[in-house]
């Protein structure tokens, strides 16, 4: 089928329209000595393209940087937060979704929410940021935010919910799906505004991009992502499954062409995220960049990155909108990066590739029941701005016992590149499961260069029966949790700490029955509310993990009975096995050097400028090898001064780039891993760039501090 669409009727009036510019992002002009220059949208601006026309801090000065505050939220936890600043103001996202608001200048509280006092309980993890909303005339403001399964207004004067909002300040995300009752959504990314509508996407439920009147909290306009009889990709799913499927639910952001008045969306891949034997076909709109009519959510055009996703291959960052002169011509453009470390650019308006990608043919399945697709998209230009694959020559060298352990799994488990099909033996996931790159996204300046940083940390990847090898059901409990729990928590219940999963062993002694079963209805933490999940089916899990004996069966053995799949579902014959890092005994990644790099490439000509290591491990540097790079989480900002700023990487240091070579002119270290994507602003007209610290990534310290960083005050006058 045709993979990319653009009705012709659009193309015409669609090509009128006058060159991107940067979003209206920053309120005044940043000669201007005496103004503010804000960042009152997520990721800088609605073209999400991280960029800031501040040079107040530039290459001869940076090296001047100091602390100007700090502000510790009393959280511990991931703290993500891209931080929004209006008008002197400074609007955070905690560690525990509390949302704060600051003095820019000094970091003095002005007023805190705590979503506590709305509604205990709920995923109160991993908000990314906020989206502020202002009517024309300046007076009305509102902070929008999701907790748990609802989407709440606040106030930005005072912090207090909205009452007229909704029902009484709030809606719940399930809402206007088109499906019988209300699923569990989540909001970990926030959405986009325009005129006066919210445009979400989410995590959970099945996938659609909804706008809600800003005012009321109506739904305005949905797009289905799984699509209905009649709608294009419906051939690319089995027929009934718009009626039950899930996933798609677009997680990472959204960006917006205001001009145009086109939404561009990064969707999630369809669920189960390992199998997908029930869901023959590639799955449109799963791992699609869609091109969106704004003020009616009408379909435009569309790309799909990954077909009839195995690997959890969703599009992890919000597409970037930059202009770039290509074949003589200035072209409007968007950028979409990936997990396996490509990044596709296409003509925004058009949904033509810049440049011609590939169809390359990928291996078949050995499951039972699934059907691979038989090729997947590769972009011949950039080049992939990861190794593609695990080679033997990668293999770890930093010491003997590095190598031999690399050498043992190398030559145990099979490495077929970036697209492996899932088996029930343990497979090589290289690029792994975070990337290549992940939710922080890219920088673009207007000249056409997108930065991004990277990682090259191999996964290993397994698939289980869920059955008995005589081909008798497992048992309910552990069937339960081996398609529900096992992938976070793994099969022995010991978690993945170093992704932010906690351990099950001995949870008894630290939370009671009735907790856990609140846990499992309303979420916590990184964990979404599992509404899906059936009385029977949630206390069979909890029996399992507690190591209670389930109750003989009355007639035949009930303990072993299939449960009821969820809304005609049928469950799959595999599960997942779980999130593992493929590292040596010192917990260092398995193979060669770079582990993470910062890279810029010029998408006038589709080449990488430099390539540099992000990040280093000291104990390594000691030993004298050069700087490795470390995983990265969190974006770059990319300045007018010629600046790069990012955190992201395991060694808690804050650091400045020179922009045009990769080199290192500034770094400072964080109380806590800077996992969040800075912002950078000016109050009376002093520069500021700030980072929220929270660590928990990896197995860090976990805290929840904003550190601001500013020239001294002679300085920057």
């Amino acid at each position: 089928m045709n993979r990319t669409f653009l009705p012709s009727v659009l193309v015409a009036s669609l090509c009128s329209v006058g060159v991107w510019m940067p979003s209206a992002s920053f309120a005044a002009s940043p000669g201007d000595a005496s103004a503010n220059v804000d960042w009152p949208v997520y990721l800088g601006g609605k073209s999400r393209s991280l960029y800031s026309p501040l040079q107040q801090i530039n290459r001869d000065n940076v090296s001047q940087l100091q602390v100007a505050w700090t502000y510790d939220t009393g959280d511990k936890g991931e703290y993500q937060s891209n931080n929004l600043i209006v008008g002197g103001v400074l609007y955070t996202a905690t560690p525990t979704r509390k949302v704060v608001a600051l003095d820019a200048a000094t970091g003095k509280e002005l007023w805190k929410w705590d979503p506590v006092s709305e509604r205990p309980g709920g995923n109160r993890s991993r908000e990314r940021g906020l989206v502020f909303w202002q009517n024309e005339s300046g007076g009305e403001g509102r902070i929008f935010t999701g907790v748990g399964n609802y989407l709440y207004a606040l106030d930005t004067k005072t912090g207090q919910p909205i009452r007229n909002f909704g029902q009484n300040g709030s809606i719940h995300l399930g809402t206007g799906l088109d499906v019988e009752g209300l699923p569990a959504v989540g909001l970990n990314t926030p959405g986009v505004t325009y005129k006066d509508m919210l445009i979400i996407g989410g995590f959970g439920g099945p996938g659609a991009m909804r706008a809600f009147d800003v005012h009321t909290g109506e739904r305005r306009w949905i797009f289905h992502l799984i699509p209905r009889p009649g709608d294009v990709g419906y051939d690319t799913w089995p027929p009934e499954a718009y009626k039950t499927a899930t996933g798609l639910m677009p997680w990472c952001g959204q960006s917006l062409d205001e001009q145009r008045g086109i939404l561009y969306v990064a969707t999630k891949t369809a669920e189960p995220d390992f199998y997908g034997g029930e869901r023959h076909g590639d799955n449109l709109f799963a791992n699609c960049l869609v091109a969106l009519d704004a003020n009616t959510g009408k379909r435009l055009w569309h790309f799909q990155i990954v077909h009839h996703d195995l690997l959890d291959r969703d599009l992890p960052c919000p597409p970037v909108l930059i202009t770039v002169m290509h074949d003589g011509k200035k072209v409007d453009a968007v950028a979409q990066g990936t997990k396996q470390g490509l990044l596709f650019v296409f003509d925004r308006v058009t949904g033509h590739p810049l440049w011609p990608i590939e169809e390359k043919p990928g291996p078949q399945s050995e499951l039972r029941g699934e059907q691979a697709s038989p090729t997947q998209p590769f972009p011949t230009k950039p080049v992939p701005l990861t190794r593609e694959f695990y080679k033997l020559e990668d293999i770890s060298t930093i010491s003997p016992d590095a190598t031999l352990a690399t050498v043992n799994k190398v030559q145990s488990s099979p490495n077929v590149g970036p697209f492996p099909a899932p088996s029930i033996k343990e497979l090589i996931m290289f690029p792994g499961f975070d990337g290549g790159m992940e939710w922080g996204g890219g920088a673009a300046d207007p000249n056409g260069i997108y930065y991004v940083n990277v990682n090259e940390m191999p996964w290993i990847m397994q698939m289980v029966e869920t059955r008995n090898p005589d081909g008798t059901p497992i048992a309910h409990g552990k069937r339960e949790y081996m398609l529900n729990c096992a992938a976070c928590h793994g099969l022995d219940f010991t978690g993945n700490p170093q992704s932010g999963f906690p351990t099950l062993v001995d949870i008894a002694k630290r939370k009671t029955r009735d907790q856990m079963v609140l846990v499992t209805k309303q979420g916590a933490g990184r964990m979404p509310a599992f509404d899906r999940l059936s009385e029977g089916d949630r206390n069979a899990i909890l029996d399992y993990i507690l190591g209670v004996t389930p109750p003989p069966a009355t007639s035949g053995r009930a303990d072993e009975a299939p449960a009821p799949a969820a809304k005609g579902r049928k469950e799959p014959p595999y599960a997942f096995a779980g999130f593992h890092r493929f590292l040596d005994k010192e917990g260092y990644p398995a193979i060669k050097p770079p582990w993470g790099t910062l890279n810029a490439v010029d998408l006038n000509t589709g080449e990488i400028k430099w390539k540099v290591p992000l990040g280093e491990y000291k104990a390594l540097t000691q030993r004298g090898l050069p700087p490795t790079g470390t995983e990265n989480y969190g974006g770059p900002v990319v300045t007018a001064g010629g600046l790069l700023f990012i955190g992201a990487t395991a060694d808690e240091t804050f650091r400045a780039f020179d922009k045009d070579t990769g080199k290192i002119l500034w770094q400072a270290a964080l109380p806590f891993g800077g996992d969040a994507t800075p912002s950078t602003y000016t109050v009376k007209g002093r520069q500021y760039v700030v980072i929220s610290a929270g660590g928990a990534k990896s197995g860090r310290p976990a805290g929840g501090s904003i550190v601001a960083f500013a020239l001294p005050e002679a300085a920057a006058k």
